[in-house]
């Protein structure tokens, strides 16, 4: 492995891909979540 190598692999490791967050499972239950709650707020607003 040269240098330029290890640096482009150190590099595109480390920007915070897919791959560095938890489970897909608190990705999904999070999305509900603030889908739930924008729901909540519109019907308590009365905006539909």
């Amino acid at each position: 492995m040269t240098a330029t190598s290890a640096t482009a692999t150190r590099v595109r490791t480390g920007t915070g891909g897919p791959q560095d967050h938890g489970p897909k499972i608190v990705e999904q239950l999070t999305g509900w979540i603030l889908v739930v709650v924008v729901a909540m707020l519109v019907t308590q607003l009365g905006l539909l």
